[in-house]
């Protein structure tokens, strides 16, 4: 898509101010492609949180939603971290508070709480483990195997690890991502059925990853075709595969990404509606405010901060 007259504008602006205020942006690989393309570093949220963990800018601009920007600024007490858009929010991260958190685990005392990185930083505070999609069997696998392990709050992704490490003391707590959740199995069959030669990208949070787990295994799915993966590890995928068409089943932005990447292949999203609302929030004129006006900041209350930090480091240091 060309660029518009008024975007090239915003793009130079962004780039004057973000060199004033000695700035990095991060970008989400569901924001909008826009956002995307004037991002420092884009990526998952594990890679957004290495990169904010390492940087040496003084401010960090995070185009994602609130607990990223909460673990930029966990990572990096001493640096400004803005988030263009406040209300830029999560369902997963809101589907457990730390109150239910406390309480879980004392039904489950010695257990190990591993908290998917889409929580509070006040849930993380409460974690032993923080987690993405791209290293939760890692860390999963890293705990040993006598102790207890209560996996929160993403249901889906906590039973793909479960069924990847055979952990049968490993409790999941039932969150989900309203949108991932809506990737139903049927529209892996439907799409499958449109396209039998395309290769399956399918991201553990979906709705459809337990069931296909289970057709994969049964011989229902073709084996050599079927991938359980991260955004970070379909990126990754996309480009390194010899297929020339796949089917995606996350949400819908990560395709920009793909298609730049890879221009001669195909990506056909499993559900064109699988949009999350959240990660469209924020655009190119909110980047710019952002920087000019400095909002809006996210700090974290210390304590909660440093308790939230060990869980998050050895989320960095894992896989």
């Amino acid at each position: 898509m060309a660029m518009t007259v008024e975007q090239g504008t915003l793009l130079e602006q962004i780039r004057v101010w973000k060199e004033k205020r000695n700035a990095l942006i991060l970008a989400h690989n569901y924001e909008l492609p826009e956002v995307q393309d004037v991002a420092d570093v884009l990526g998952d949220s594990l890679a957004l949180a290495r990169a904010a963990a390492k940087t040496s800018a003084d401010v960090i601009v995070l185009c994602g939603v609130h607990f990223m920007a909460e673990t930029a600024a966990i990572l990096n007490p001493d640096k400004t971290v803005l988030l263009p858009d406040a209300e830029a929010g999560c369902s997963l991260a809101d589907s457990i508070t730390a109150d239910q958190l406390r309480a879980w685990k004392a039904e489950h005392p010695g257990a190990v709480v591993v908290s998917y990185v889409n929580t509070s930083a006040e849930v993380k505070a409460e974690s032993d483990y923080c987690c993405t999609s791209a290293n939760a069997v890692d860390v999963v696998r890293s705990i040993p195997t006598d102790k207890e392990v209560l996996f929160c709050p993403d249901m889906f992704l906590g039973s793909y690890v479960k069924r990847m490490t055979g952990r049968e003391n490993m409790h999941i707590w039932l969150g989900e991502c309203h949108v991932h959740a809506g990737i139903a199995p049927a529209d892996i069959a439907d799409t499958l059925a449109a396209h039998p030669q395309a290769e399956l990208l399918i991201h553990p949070e979906c709705g459809c990853s337990t069931s296909n787990m289970y057709l994969l295994a049964e011989g229902q799915l073709p084996a050599d075709r079927t991938h359980v993966l991260s955004t970070s590890g379909m990126l990754e995928r996309a480009k390194t595969s010899g297929q020339d068409e796949f089917i995606v089943a996350t949400e819908v932005g990560i395709l920009h990404q793909m298609e730049r990447q890879n221009p001669h292949k195909r990506f056909i999203p499993a559900n064109r509606k699988a949009v999350c609302p959240f990660m469209k929030m924020i655009t190119l004129e909110k980047v710019l405010a952002s920087l000019v006006e400095m909002r809006t900041i996210i700090s974290v209350p210390v304590e909660t901060a440093q308790r939230a930090r060990i869980a998050l480091e050895r989320m960095v240091e894992i896989g």
